[in-house]
């Protein structure tokens, strides 16, 4: 299985001029750096500290290591700024733009990712936080409208076959897409969504609570989203979460399903990114299991 990985850089390979503006946002100079393994970003992930002891958390990336990675930090930086108080998430303390390099500074949080296979006490506490997270947001994007491209998928599968594309998909692709468009238009909603909750987004903390890091793609939508992506990567993975803890009618579940492994099946057929070997492979492997859960969902139905 493909584990959620670009090919990093690390402190030291950042611009001086990048690594002057963390020091800056921080106040003091930056004496200790350690390197964040996982995640899809040719970026740093870097925990730093600095003179006086104090920790923080680094994420920088420039448009040479990747085109939309600089966008994709932007997105977070808006998002975090709009991210109410209270809840499971890392506070944001400063963001440096140079209009091509992007770096992030947010609190450091002490923890580490889930076990993969999952196990059920973390997979409790994740759905905890996200039952902390679900909670009404203003002047976030709507899941519904991101989602339109994404969840058309297979409308362009359906245009251009990719070779070897499952025989099971492809007799079904108009009721895949009919399946898809009512995913789409259960998404509507109010609630904070992280949309793309997985193992490398988390941090287990220790006293055994989560933090969700990670919000490029924060946005307004159904309470249950990210509850359904967190099954994803249960099935992914390995462990056990049924589906029945998904607070959502049969047929919006089925149709998320359906949508999902749209984008996974549609984007898994493009080029890799520059810094970014393994994401076709990742997302291949997960249009692989929404398949086989969608198959799981149309027999059962």
């Amino acid at each position: 299985m493909v584990q959620a990985s670009g090919v990093r850089i690390g402190w030291a390979d950042l611009p001086a001029g990048v690594r002057d503006g963390v020091v800056e946002i921080l106040g003091e100079p930056v004496v200790e750096t350690v390197s964040q393994v996982g995640g899809f970003s040719p970026g740093t992930a870097d925990r730093v500290l600095t003179a006086s002891g104090r920790r923080a958390f680094v994420k920088a990336v420039g448009s040479a290591l990747n085109e939309q990675s600089p966008a994709m930090h932007r997105a977070e930086a808006g998002v975090a700024r709009r991210l109410p108080g209270g809840i499971p998430t890392p506070r944001l303390l400063g963001v440096h733009d140079d209009g091509d390099w992007v770096a992030l500074v947010f609190e450091d949080v002490e923890g580490r990712h889930p076990h993969t296979p999952w196990v059920d006490d973390e997979v409790a506490a994740v759905l905890e936080a996200l039952r902390r997270l679900a909670v009404p947001v203003t002047g976030l994007p709507s899941l519904r409208v991101d989602s339109e491209e994404d969840f058309a998928g297979w409308r362009r599968i359906a245009q251009d076959p990719p070779p070897g594309l499952d025989p099971w998909v492809a007799e079904r692709l108009d009721l895949l897409d009919e399946l898809a468009m009512a995913g789409l238009a259960a998404l509507e909603g109010d609630r904070l969504v992280h949309g793309d909750v997985r193992a490398d987004n988390l941090l287990i903390r220790p006293d055994g609570s989560v933090v969700v890091v990670d919000w490029p793609f924060g946005c307004a939508g159904p309470a249950w989203f990210d509850t359904l992506t967190l099954v994803l990567n249960v099935r992914l993975y390995g462990g056990r979460l049924d589906d029945d803890v998904i607070a959502a009618a049969p047929e919006a579940i089925t149709g998320c399903v359906a949508g999902l492994g749209a984008l996974f099946a549609d984007r898994a057929r493009r080029p890799a990114p520059p810094g970014l070997p393994t994401l076709r492979r990742f997302q291949q492997d997960q249009a692989d299991i929404m398949i086989t859960w969608l198959r799981d969902r149309l027999r059962a139905r």
